[in-house]
């Protein structure tokens, strides 16, 4: 444990700042995983719904800092080519 108060501070920082990276990480992890069985179930229409969300939600992550940016480009690709399959 730091003795010292500005490391105190920057303990209690860093918690924070996990939890919040945590919780944006898991968001975009969720709206890809309901793309991803929209895709699977065969369902285009509701998949072109979560598409967009899915990359909303990965671009917001990348602006947060959580994800880096060609991270981020390639996850919105792959998801992407998984819907041009499903449409053609």
């Amino acid at each position: 444990m730091p003795n010292i108060k500005s490391a105190k501070k920057r303990v209690k920082v860093i918690e924070k700042k996990t939890l919040r990276n945590n919780m944006i990480k898991s968001s975009y992890k969720t709206a890809v995983k309901k793309f991803d069985e929209a895709i699977e179930a065969g369902n285009i229409e509701e998949a072109k719904k979560l598409f967009s969300d899915a990359t909303k939600k990965i671009d917001q992550a990348c602006t947060k800092g959580v994800i880096v940016k060609n991270t981020a480009s390639r996850k919105k690709s792959s998801l992407s080519k998984k819907l041009n399959a499903a449409m053609a």
